[in-house]
């Protein structure tokens, strides 16, 4: 019951995905050209749930589905950790038109060519557990 319910959400986030257009390359291409809001807009909406529901999840003290307490670790502040990282999210993101959510989104629409996208974005990640200890935290 629990994987048909992450799927049934996984299915709406595709939908709204592309009903909104986010998996749109032509609507990326202008986010980073800054020619439209479009993107900037869906973004902003975004954060501004995020925020509304740890705000949410903090206020009411609530617990996830198996009954644990959610709780938040803080972060440290370091320049070089969102400087080096932001830069090479948005590198991959401009090469290939995709963040992780719009990644699946796409696999799921039939664009198998996302695949090689994929692939590379875990080899990514591999990459970074090997290094991670080593790199600016």
């Amino acid at each position: 019951m629990r994987y048909i319910r992450f799927g049934l959400i996984g299915i709406f986030f595709g939908i709204v995905m592309t009903k909104s257009q986010a998996i749109s390359w032509y609507r990326i291409y202008e986010m980073f050209r800054f020619d439209a809001f479009h993107m900037y807009g869906i973004i902003g909406s975004a954060v501004l749930l995020g925020v509304i529901g740890v705000a949410l999840i903090k206020k009411y003290k609530l617990k996830s589905t198996d009954g644990t307490p959610i709780t938040f670790t803080p972060k440290k502040m370091s320049i070089p950790r969102y400087l080096i990282g932001g830069t090479l999210f948005g590198l991959g993101w401009a090469m290939t038109g995709a963040c992780p959510g719009p990644m699946y989104t796409l696999i799921g629409g039939g664009f198998s060519v996302i695949l090689v996208v994929l692939a590379s974005a875990l080899l990514g990640t591999f990459t970074y557990g090997l290094l991670r200890k080593k790199l600016p935290h």
